[in-house]
């Protein structure tokens, strides 16, 4: 078995997306700042209404997909299709854009806490195009598994650990995830340590998000994430404080990047193909 370490951090910024929804974001803080096949994660916490009641209007994507998995507070997902969703504390939404989605994501709450996480997973070129998908999936439909020290919540992939398996709400196999993606929300007891397995050639970080945790022989500052070198398992060890963190894994797709906002594809003559069909209103015709 080969333990995997941090070869590098992507320290989070504060920055604001949507009408000015504050929040802290690690990897696409810069076109460097990615980890084949993640664009982007954008960490949203606040107690003030100020810093996320003007949610995130109607807008467009194209090519990749987006996972928003809630810790507090209530969104609603809403698109040019009519669908919607309730999104609560603990459920996941997994929306593969494809083609394209014109959709909004507003609070459904104007006080307490809203809580939680975006990510954005590249999409191979053969997929790019295709029809627009949602997975809502409610907190009780995540599967945990408890262990000495600590408590797993598996949102994608196959969680293998002290000799126990299990599969999340999303998973590559079933569901035929070109990048397979792994994405694990770990709790961490008060100096506990644990060990995952994560497969051998595919990227993978950590998103510290509470407390303090060792990675290897490193320690990872909070709000920070931690890109990991090859190998086929990592360790976590729980500071005094305890720790929770995501864990990601996924296939790399070795493809070319080219990204204009909410528009990710592979060449430059795609963008401007991306943004003729969005003026026009050809971004969510079937092909």
């Amino acid at each position: 078995m080969n333990a995997r370490s941090v070869r590098h951090v992507i320290e989070s910024v504060p920055t604001s997306d949507g009408a000015g929804v504050k929040l802290r974001r690690s990897l696409g803080s810069g076109p460097f700042a990615r980890l084949d096949p993640f664009l982007m994660l954008d960490e949203f916490y606040s107690d003030n209404p100020d810093d996320y009641l003007a949610g995130f209007p109607s807008h467009p994507h194209r090519g990749f997909e987006t996972v928003t998995y809630m810790l507090d507070g209530r969104m609603e997902h809403k698109d040019h299709l009519g669908n919607t969703g309730d999104l609560g504390p603990g459920s996941v939404q997994w929306m593969t854009a494809g083609r394209g989605v014109i959709h909004s994501e507003m609070p459904r709450q104007s006080e307490g806490r809203m809580r939680g996480f975006q990510l954005w997973i590249n999409l191979p070129a053969r997929e790019k195009m295709k029809p627009a998908d949602y997975r809502d999936i409610p907190s009780g439909d995540v599967p945990e598994l408890a262990f000495d020290g600590g408590i797993a919540r598996i949102i994608a992939g196959t969680l293998d650990m002290a000799g126990q398996r299990v599969d999340g709400a999303v998973n590559g196999t079933g569901d035929s995830m070109s990048t397979d993606p792994l994405y694990i929300d770990l709790r961490l007891d008060p100096g506990s340590k644990t060990t995952i397995a994560v497969k051998s050639g595919h990227n993978s970080f950590v998103y510290l998000y509470e407390g303090d945790a060792v990675i290897g022989d490193q320690l990872l500052q909070r709000r920070n994430a931690g890109v990991l070198d090859g190998g086929d398992q990592v360790t976590v060890q729980a500071g005094d404080q305890g720790a929770r963190l995501l864990l990601l894994a996924g296939k790399p797709l070795d493809e070319p990047v080219v990204q204009y906002g909410p528009f990710v594809m592979n060449t430059r003559e795609e963008i401007e193909q991306a943004l003729s069909d969005y003026q026009e209103g050809r971004l969510t015709e079937p092909a």
